[in-house]
């Protein structure tokens, strides 16, 4: 398929590092709402045979509701093509399940994780979530370095693994192991952030998501399920484990519980803080209580969405935006630029608290929406009112450090002014 000449290419990871590539995202929405980008090798990661960037909030949303035409089963959900061999095992997830194949899995795995991830469940963290926000916080100010701080490696990065391992029920002891597996997983692409890839045979690096190296975290999985049979608690993992769920199933529910739980509030809580200290007008509308928090919390998820990206396949012949997309093609869609589409979002680049409708599409629509996105704006909300209590308005004390992915928007250093008065 030819890539025209004035389509700008949105796929290397390394334009993330640099910021959110807006303008060319601009570009393709006003001229090339659905776009073939090419997949080039890329440190050391294989070429792929290219895919439709989907930018435009209206295909993006038809896209992910519409899954009999675009399918998470087919080739699952990252860019990059799994290794054939390892699809099957990709598939146990509900992440690449489609709502009508594996004999109506999809539908039973979310029903069971909405009943483990109930809202009263939830909510009944909320005086834990408080406190482990206000604790971080001051011991981030307390132990500052010439009044500033880096609040990724400091703040967010506990504040989102212990309230996630504290609903899971994961022993305090264990919980370092969770934060080593996401970053494994999520962080691939970076080789700053991420350890060095294994290799292959071939020598290329080997997929961090395929099952040869999961092996560790599913023997965890196996042995904390066992663990809350004999020993269950009120927790989302001894609700998994008397599900009846077989062993493969289960792997699949902590695995992604364990990465995708942890890294929306990861990458969004440092996000929305750096969207602050860029805009002290707008943090002053929040911190002197002119906007709901609610309300801030979700616009400051519009302009720093936990994921760039998600990708399906077309699974039939069809059209989209008067392009011809044929059966097998990769269809990715760009949750950024979506909610920076100004046929939905008045003034989108402006970072607006109280912005109302605020229809986002950072935790995705249709049958795949997120089902953890309760608890992720709950843990916002109550980090954002904890900050603007006792913190000094966000300001940034050098420049922060972005993760080099296409997948995951991530911010690994964060450094800002703690010292100082609130407000």
């Amino acid at each position: 398929m030819d890539h025209a000449a004035d389509v700008p290419d949105v796929f290397d990871p390394r334009l993330y590092a640099e910021g959110i590539p807006h303008e060319r995202y601009r570009l393709l929405r006003d001229r090339h709402p659905v776009a073939w980008q090419p997949e080039p090798e890329i440190q050391g990661w294989p070429a792929g045979p290219g895919f439709w960037a989907v930018t435009r909030h209206a295909d993006v949303v038809r896209v992910l509701r519409d899954h009999r035409t675009y399918s998470s089963w087919l080739g699952a959900t990252q860019i990059r093509d799994p290794d054939p061999a390892d699809l099957p095992f990709l598939r146990r997830t509900m992440l690449n399940q489609d709502p009508d194949k594996a004999a109506g899995h999809h539908g039973r795995l979310r029903r069971l994780v909405a009943r483990a991830f109930t809202p009263a469940r939830v909510d009944a963290f909320t005086a834990r979530v408080r406190d482990r926000a206000r604790a971080l916080l001051a011991a981030a100010r307390e132990g500052a370095e010439d009044g500033a701080a880096d609040l990724v490696r400091t703040v967010t990065d506990e504040y989102a693994l212990l309230n996630l391992t504290d609903l899971l029920g994961v022993p305090a002891a264990d919980r370092a192991l969770l934060l080593e597996w996401t970053v494994r997983i999520i962080g691939y692409q970076d080789p700053e952030d991420a350890p060095a890839p294994l290799l292959g045979p071939d020598g290329k690096p080997l997929n961090p998501r395929s099952p040869a190296l999961l092996g560790e975290m599913f023997a965890y999985a196996r042995e904390l399920a066992a663990h809350k049979r004999a020993h269950p608690g009120d927790d989302v993992m001894t609700a998994l484990a008397e599900a009846g769920l077989d062993p493969a199933e289960l792997e699949m529910f902590f695995f992604l519980l364990t990465v995708a739980g942890n890294d929306t509030v990861r990458s969004a809580a440092p996000g929305g803080l750096l969207a602050l200290a860029r805009d002290s007008g707008a943090y002053r509308l929040l911190a002197e209580g002119r906007v709901p928090t609610d309300r801030a919390v979700e616009e400051l998820l519009r302009v720093h969405p936990p994921v760039l990206s998600f990708r399906r396949t077309a699974a039939v012949d069809t059209e989209l935006a008067g392009r011809r997309i044929r059966a097998g093609d990769k269809v990715v869609v760009f949750h950024a630029s979506a909610n920076h589409d100004e046929r939905v979002f008045t003034d989108p680049a402006r970072l607006d608290p109280g912005r109302t409708p605020n229809p986002h599409v950072s935790f995705g629509d249709g049958p795949h929406v997120c089902l953890g996105a309760h608890f992720a704006r709950l843990q916002l909300r109550t980090f954002y009112e904890e900050w603007r209590a006792v913190m000094p308005p966000p300001e940034l004390a050098g420049p922060p450090r972005r993760l080099v992915s296409n997948f995951i928007n991530g911010i690994t250093r964060l450094p800002l002014r703690v010292s100082g008065p609130p407000r």
